[in-house]
């Protein structure tokens, strides 16, 4: 009996990760990328020939992937060379003042304390104290399930539903919230960072997010030779298990039938049955009828007032002069709120942004020889598609960028010969529908949380993953949306009896050749 491939649509690190569960579960899987290699937003850019990452720089939630690659009979720490980092980042301001932040929380508060005074060295303990209570409170019903309702969670909790609710802290802001632990606003803005790496404005989240700071406490990873090496290394447990991965392929639409997705249909006129479609993409794709009208009604549209931040972007290969850059670095802005004022209110971009830069030739200490491979970001409106900026306005953005960074003591020269700029539109073209938005929708609301897509999709036969639905944006949320898509689709779609795996002492799962996936 043959079964077609479970096709997915998408070999980020979601789609991988689908892959991977699945095909080592024993069902016929097929990838389908539409780039020349995988990853997706874990791309690389290389303006001299020297790959830099332009994406995700760091792995956090290790466990997460210590999971995925276990339960695949592998290693992560023999897939990836992996690096912990004693500096969590480095952080400057225009005031002249620097101050980094360590893995030991010890040596951050001392650090704190140098940099501000006691009050704020006890209210970095405490706040670190609150981020652990609000990532234990939502860990279980909320990151670690199936998109959660407000009835499965009542049911799951009971009268415990109360103190959990209590403890997310879902009705204050991230800023102020922040604003009871730091009396110094040079820290609000520090610790408000976070917010957005979920694409959030620190003025608008929730307070549940600061929960992010007790996550990246937990431990930060440098993959050496780059963070692509995590996407390459799913890839090739996915084929290990006998999935095929195709590169270069378009998929135009999905089809139905029945009442079900039955199969994709690609660029060049290919049709692919499907036992079922795992869409690793913006869900607003198949909103907008990017996919076809069979697949439109299956997710919600969203406003694209809705929509999480974007990035402006610089990959470079030039040296880094006149300040002592660790692997992460942050220079501030002297107004922050002016900063998402202009991106979420105004869709443009901040007269004097506050820049990101990762140094990915450093560690915690030390400066290569000769010129640097660095990636610099500043944040940007995810407005492509209704505010699209011009070129003049990107290019004072880089003018006001790098004159920024200069002030603040980093000296560091983009050309067309050194560098390659991406902008939001560009983040647009490769991730239709998103407008640019790199992390799915904003969240605004404490139950914000309860309305994003889950992996199943009111089309049977199709479910999601990736950073635009729960539970959220960030590689080790994203890698988790990838196994709930896998999880569900095994619940519906029961293996015929020749296609069951067997079970090794190791617990790996194995397949007989019939097995290999083949369009």
């Amino acid at each position: 009996m043959n079964m077609a491939p479970v096709v997915v649509i998408g070999a980020g690190i979601g789609g991988l990760a689908a892959a991977l569960d699945l095909a080592r579960l024993g069902y016929p899987v097929t990838v389908l990328e539409r780039a020349d290699a995988v990853g997706g937003k874990m791309r690389r850019l290389a303006p001299r020939g020297r790959p830099i990452d332009a994406g995700p720089t760091v792995l956090t939630m290790k466990p997460v992937f210590d999971a995925l690659f276990a339960d695949a009979g592998l290693d992560l720490h023999r897939a990836l060379d992996l690096e912990p980092a004693g500096i969590l980042a480095r952080h400057a301001w225009p005031d002249g003042s620097r101050l980094d932040l360590h893995a030991d929380p010890a040596a951050s508060e001392a650090a704190i304390r140098a940099f501000a005074d006691e009050r704020n060295a006890r209210g970095y303990r405490d706040f670190l104290a609150y981020a652990r209570d609000i990532h234990d409170a939502v860990d279980d019903v909320f990151m670690s399930a199936q998109r959660p309702t407000a009835w499965r969670v009542l049911k799951r909790l009971g009268l415990g539903v109360v103190p959990r609710l209590l403890k997310i802290d879902g009705r204050r802001t991230v800023w102020k919230a922040l604003c009871g632990f730091f009396p110094d606003p040079r820290l609000r803005q520090l610790f408000g960072r976070y917010a957005t790496y979920t694409g959030n404005s620190p003025f608008d989240a929730p307070a549940t997010f600061n929960l992010v700071a007790y996550v990246e406490q937990r431990g930060v990873w440098r993959v050496r030779g780059g963070m692509h090496r995590l996407a390459a290394a799913l890839a090739e447990a996915v084929k290990a298990h006998g999935g095929v991965i195709r590169l270069g392929e378009h998929v135009e639409r999905i089809e139905a039938d029945g009442g079900r997705a039955r199969a994709v249909v690609t660029a060049n006129g290919a049709r692919i049955a499907a036992s079922a479609v795992v869409f690793n993409g913006d869900v607003q794709a198949l909103a907008g009828g990017r996919l076809g009208d069979a697949v439109r009604g299956a997710v919600a549209p969203i406003a694209p007032a809705e929509r999480s931040l974007s990035a402006l972007t610089w990959c470079i290969d030039a040296p880094a002069e006149g300040f002592p850059l660790v692997h992460h670095n942050v220079f501030f802005s002297d107004d922050y709120p002016a900063e998402f004022d202009a991106i979420f209110t105004h869709r443009r971009l901040p007269e004097t942004p506050t820049v990101y830069v990762c140094a990915q030739d450093r560690g915690d200490a030390g400066a290569p020889p000769g010129p640097e491979r660095l990636l610099v970001l500043v944040n940007a409106p995810a407005a492509a598609d209704t505010h699209p900026l011009s070129d003049e306005e990107l290019d004072r953005c880089e003018q006001r960028t790098f004159a920024h960074l200069a002030r603040l003591g980093l000296r560091i020269a983009p050309s067309p010969d050194n560098c390659v700029r991406t902008a939001p539109a560009a983040w647009d073209r490769r991730f239709p529908a998103s407008g640019g938005a790199i992390y799915g929708p904003a969240a605004r609301t404490w139950n914000a949380t309860l309305k994003r897509e889950g992996a199943e999709t009111a089309l049977p036969g199709l479910y999601l993953c990736g950073g635009s639905v729960h539970p959220g944006a960030g590689v080790p949320m994203v890698a988790t949306s990838g196994r709930m898509a896998a999880e569900r689709v095994s619940a519906d779609l029961p293996l015929p009896r020749r296609w069951r795996p067997g079970a090794t002492s190791g617990g790996m799962s194995t397949r007989s050749a019939t097995t290999a996936a083949t369009p």
